[in-house]
C-alpha cells in the first residue's frame, strides 16, 4: 500500500482528504506544520506529498525548497491563493502538480494517481528511449546525458520521455500537458514552462541556449533531430 504525506493545518480540508485517500487505497500519514511535515518525510518516506502552501509556522514554497534538498518524492500542492506567480514559483522548485482551493476531494485523488503513474515510469512504448546522446531507461527512470548520470522529477522524466520518443516533433504546451499528466485537466500552460526550465538546468551543457529540449516560438517545444 503506497503511502502519502498530507500536509495541511485546516482539520476539516485534512480529514477529508485523508479520506478521499483511504478509500482509494492509500495509507496517510498527516502532518499539520512545516517542521512536522519534513520531519515525517524523512521519517515516513512517502511515496507522494501533498503540500498546503499556506501553513502557519513556515511558507509551503520553502518546505518545498527544503523536501527538494533530500528528496525527490513527487509533491502536489494545494493552494487557495489567486497569483498564478506563487504557483509557477512551487513548480519551478520541483513541485509536480497542483490542485487550487475549493477542490473536489475527487480531484486530489485523481492527480495523485497521476503523479504516482509518472513516478512509477509506467509510460508505454520502447523501455529504452535514444535521442542524440540522451539515453532513457524507461522502467529504471534513469537518465544518461552522455556519460552523466542525471536525477529527475516523475513530471521532469515524463516530459522529457515525451518530447525524445518524436525528436523534431514540434508540441504544443497542450499536448504536452496531456502527455504527462495522463489525465484530463484545466491547468496553466505555463506549468510547461517552468518544468521544461527545470529540465533543461539538469540536461542542458548550456540552459540559456538550449542543445536537446528547444523553443518553438507561438507553439510550444521540440527535441532536437540532429
Amino acid at each position: 500500500m503506497q503511502k502519502i504525506l498530507v500536509v495541511e493545518d485546516e482539520l476539516g480540508i485534512a480529514r477529508l482528504v485523508q479520506d478521499y485517500l483511504e478509500r482509494a487505497g492509500f495509507a496517510v500519514v498527516a502532518a499539520a506544520n512545516a517542521e512536522e511535515a519534513l520531519a515525517q518525510a524523512r521519517a515516513q518516506q512517502p511515496a507522494l506529498v501533498v503540500l498546503d502552501l499556506g501553513l502557519p509556522d513556515r511558507d509551503g514554497l520553502d518546505v518545498t525548497r527544503e523536501l527538494r534538498r533530500f528528496t525527490d518524492v513527487p509533491i502536489v500542492m494545494l493552494t487557495a491563493r489567486g497569483d498564478e506567480s506563487d504557483r509557477i514559483v512551487g513548480l519551478e522548485l520541483g513541485a509536480d502538480d497542483y490542485v487550487v482551493k475549493p477542490f473536489s476531494p475527487r480531484e486530489v485523488v485523481a492527480r495523485v494517481r497521476a503523479v504516482l503513474r509518472r513516478a512509477e515510469g509506467k509510460a508505454a512504448g520502447a523501455e529504452t528511449v535514444r535521442a542524440l546522446d540522451v539515453a532513457i531507461d524507461v522502467p529504471r527512470r534513469r537518465v544518461t546525458v552522455g556519460d552523466r548520470q542525471v536525477e529527475l522529477t516523475a513530471t521532469e522524466f515524463a516530459l522529457l520521455v515525451a518530447l525524445a520518443r518524436e525528436p523534431g516533433r514540434v508540441f504544443t504546451r497542450g499536448q504536452l500537458l496531456d502527455a504527462i499528466h495522463g489525465v484530463s485537466f484545466e491547468s496553466y500552460e505555463r506549468a510547461i514552462d517552468a518544468h521544461v526550465k527545470n529540465l533543461r538546468k539538469k540536461i542542458e551543457p548550456t540552459p540559456g541556449s538550449p542543445r536537446y529540449v528547444q523553443t518553438v516560438h507561438g507553439i510550444g517545444y521540440r527535441f532536437a533531430d540532429a
